[in-house]
């Protein structure tokens, strides 16, 4: 088994821009922007320095929310589970322990299905 990153690219289809960018910059503490320099606007999560990297498009969401993308976040679960809420999202788990952290699964404003991941320190 190899050591290179697993994801190159995640993407993640929106119904309004304005609106999914507002979510996501709410939920994570994001600056992001819409780009409208490609063939279609996209605006990219976190920053242009991550190993790996995603962003929002306008696109048809699966309609059972399709692949899920984990979003690492910096502060405690709770807090992150608090801003899905305020921000519309939708809290679909309680918190799960994992080896190198723990996560809970969420839903965006366009079904999209996330998770969020806070990091064991």
């Amino acid at each position: 088994m190899s050591d290179r990153t697993i994801m190159a690219w995640g993407e993640i289809p929106v119904t309004d821009m304005d609106k999914a960018v507002a979510f996501y910059n709410d939920v994570f503490g994001y600056q992001m922007k819409i780009d409208n320099s490609g063939p279609n606007p996209m605006a990219v999560l976190g920053s242009l320095e991550n190993v790996a990297g995603a962003h929002l498009y306008p696109g048809k969401p699966a309609a059972d929310g399709g692949n899920t993308i984990h979003l690492a976040i910096e502060d405690a679960l709770e807090n992150g589970m608090e801003r899905v809420k305020q921000a519309g999202g939708e809290v679909l788990s309680p918190p799960i322990d994992v080896p190198d952290g723990r996560f809970f699964c969420a839903k965006d404003l366009d079904g999209n299905s996330i998770g969020l991941f806070e990091a064991t320190a």
